[in-house]
């Protein structure tokens, strides 16, 4: 065996064993609708977490165990924080202490219709300062297929470290659905994919220990392409629902009854979902 292999297999142990054994620090930059929640279900899972973000309303609100997303509860948050699995931080030197990052910040888009990507910039930025070798890097927010290995990769490589040796690099497409009942962070399927098999391999691994299903895909461009897929699945269908809602109107029929029919034809209720 070279010492390469060496090293890679080295380094890729140490990070699952910590996984494995709920010691890895888990980091999550962006404490929004899809942040929180995630961190909220590994706290829940026996891990460690901080959550960073630049608001210092959301750190003070955390920090005290007051919830501000609806799919959380306030209890359940501030039992997390009062055991001490859970804190918040606007500090993002506390990467530092980090064994694994998912970036969950926002992506709106421009006037021109393409995504902002500097929130996902500026985050690489900061965690980029206290990068450090055996880090597991996942990036969860919606962009455009090629965004991991174009805009993020290079800019945690400066560090002089080699992905899938030394640092492990992900995209998994958040999927979250605010206010289902049914669907929530902890059952929704969770797609992964690496830059290199390692890096999946390990992504796999490290969701799997927090949610229900875990789907891994060959590499971060299938898994950001699976997100294009779902959203654009999503407004063609509801572009649809909208025209046939104004040709029922026009001819005075309920809408609903016409859908409710349609649904016992076209589907069963299992599949209703994009999940």
């Amino acid at each position: 065996m070279s010492d390469t292999q060496t090293v890679l297999e080295t380094s890729a142990k140490l990070l699952e064993d910590k996984i494995r054994a709920r010691t890895a620090r888990v980091g999550i930059v962006g404490l929004g609708y899809v942040g929180l929640p995630l961190a909220v279900e590994f706290a829940k899972a026996g891990y460690t977490v901080t959550g960073i973000d630049v608001s210092a309303e959301k750190i003070r609100s955390v920090n005290a165990g007051e919830s501000y997303i609806g799919d959380i509860d306030s209890a359940t948050l501030a039992g997390l924080v009062n055991s001490g699995k859970l804190r918040a931080t606007t500090d993002f030197s506390a990467v530092l202490e980090l064994d694994t990052i998912n970036i969950c910040v926002p992506t709106p888009l421009r006037k021109t219709k393409d995504p902002d990507m500097s929130f996902i910039v500026s985050a690489c930025q900061e965690i980029a300062a206290h990068f450090h070798p055996g880090t597991l890097v996942i990036l969860e927010s919606t962009t455009y297929p090629g965004t991991t290995n174009e805009v993020v990769l290079p800019m945690l490589e400066k560090s002089g470290l080699e992905v899938g040796k030394d640092f492990f690099l992900c995209f998994s497409p958040e999927r979250v659905d605010p206010g289902n009942p049914k669907f929530q962070t902890n059952n929704i399927p969770k797609v992964v994919g690496g830059v290199t098999e390692s890096c999946t391999a390990i992504g796999r691994l490290f969701y799997s220990q927090a949610l229900q299903t875990v789907v891994p895909v060959s590499s971060t461009q299938v898994a950001e392409m699976v997100k294009l897929l779902e959203n654009t699945f999503r407004m063609i269908n509801i572009g649809l629902v909208n025209e046939i809602a104004m040709m029922c109107d026009r001819i005075g029929i309920n809408e609903w009854e016409v859908i409710d029919a349609a649904a016992r034809r076209m589907c069963r209720p299992s599949t209703m979902t994009p999940w």
